[in-house]
């Protein structure tokens, strides 16, 4: 197990956890197709390297999901049935004007055709609910798709022949991730700063999580609770994970994440000596904690949606970041600034029920200024997220406090 070991004073008083390693097969969600990976977490990064010959993670040599009606040149019966929300969930490309069959060239991932298990890329629709497709152009395929109903049979054959068509996904062209910035302060002694790695003839790469954001649940649905999100420092890609059982995508999630905060104390040092933040002299502006959590946002039509936030503590004031700001340029633009003197933790506990997760974990903060009053909702993924949040701010708006030598308030006299 990982045991956290409490560090010593100063900073945000958080507990150093000890840095874990792990191995494994994983699937990766890689141009919207799962495909297997050998996984391996060190320290500090996480290495994925392609399964030989591995394909699409729901075929093993030629057979889907234990099926052996779907080998090459048999025709199957497959039921998909759509849910509420969401359609089939396919891509399809062929037809009778383009010399080839109607072929599924995209299955979207927690959609009702992924979720049957019995469909592959290179399916050729040989029929729709009895209607025939074997000489249709694209655009009645699309449309017998599109009137199909909630309940789908399709008569497909795997069309071995035409897999070159659809190009097979590689983790070293097609897996979007700079992870940390060009300029980001490097890490002593480690060459695994920067982006990934390519290494070797092989199909892998090596992905540092120093400011990495590990969440669950937050853009994709995950229903099975088997999913696990590595959002990149600068927050334009998100890494998607499907492990075998529940069980199991806990365990690299729990590793993920201690690894992440491990590395976190060194960020700050980093930060701060960027900063120039050591001294007394330094304005009261020298960064206590950092780490990336969730925000609660309002879409229109009332929908609230969760999105990826950097949240950083100084001595004076609560700071919020799109990505991570490894510059002075950078650190001295965030999104939103707020002082802690005029900001409260309101809440701090469990929200409302999920139906993958169970308990979100949230606090909320206001603060006061003359156009009011302004409140945000976060979200952590652990307990102790949670506790080192609340302490985090609880303390910081005290000793904001404490450092104000002189207060002003306008006051209006009515004479009696």
């Amino acid at each position: 197990p990982l045991l956290p070991v409490r560090g010593g004073g100063g900073g945000s008083g958080m507990a150093v956890w000890t840095r874990a390693c792990k191995a494994g097969l994983l699937e990766l969600l890689l141009r919207e197709r799962w495909v297997r990976v050998a996984a391996e977490l060190s320290g500090e990064a996480l290495s994925l390297t392609a399964e030989p010959g591995g394909g699409e993670a729901a075929v093993v040599n030629g057979v889907v999901n234990g099926n052996a009606e779907a080998a090459p040149g048999c025709v199957r019966r497959v039921r998909v049935v759509k849910a509420e929300a969401g359609g089939l969930g396919i891509s399809i490309k062929g037809g009778r004007e383009n010399r080839m069959p109607v072929l599924i060239s995209r299955i979207f991932p927690g959609l009702a055709a992924e979720r049957s298990g019995a469909l592959r890329l290179g399916d050729a629709i040989l029929a729709v609910n009895g209607v025939d497709l074997r000489d249709a152009t694209h655009d009645q395929a699309v449309q017998a798709l599109k009137r199909a109903g909630r309940e789908v049979i399709l008569e497909v054959k795997f069309m071995r022949e035409v897999t070159p068509y659809i190009k097979k996904p590689s983790l070293v062209s097609d897996l979007p991730w700079e992870g940390a910035a060009p300029q980001s302060p490097s890490l002593s002694g480690s060459e695994d700063s920067g982006s990934p790695q390519h290494q070797g003839p092989r199909d892998r790469k090596v992905i540092p999580l120093k400011m990495c954001f590990a969440a669950r649940n937050l853009s994709m649905p995950d229903l099975e609770n088997r999913l696990i999100e590595l959002h990149s420092p600068d927050s334009r890609n998100t890494l998607i994970l499907r492990c075998k059982d529940t069980a199991t995508a806990h365990s690299w999630f729990t590793a993920l994440h201690a690894n992440i905060a491990a590395l976190l104390p060194q960020v700050l040092a980093e930060l701060n000596a960027m900063l120039g933040t050591g001294g007394t002299a330094a304005g009261g502006r020298e960064v206590k904690h950092i780490a990336w959590l969730a925000e609660q946002a309002r879409l229109d039509g009332g929908r609230q949606q969760w999105r990826p936030v950097l949240m950083a503590v100084t001595e004076k004031d609560l700071l919020l970041y799109d990505s991570m700001p490894w510059t002075r340029d950078a650190w001295a633009s965030p999104c939103h600034s707020y002082p802690l003197v005029a900001t409260r933790l309101v809440h701090s506990g469990s929200g409302r029920r999920s139906p993958a997760l169970g308990s979100e974990l949230t606090f909320a903060t206001r603060t006061g200024s003359r156009q009011g009053v302004e409140m945000h909702i976060f979200r952590v993924e652990t307990h102790r997220d949670l506790s080192s949040w609340t302490r985090v701010l609880v303390q910081g708006c005290h000793a904001a406090a404490e450092l104000i030598k002189e207060v002003s308030v306008g006051e209006c006299w009515v004479g009696g």
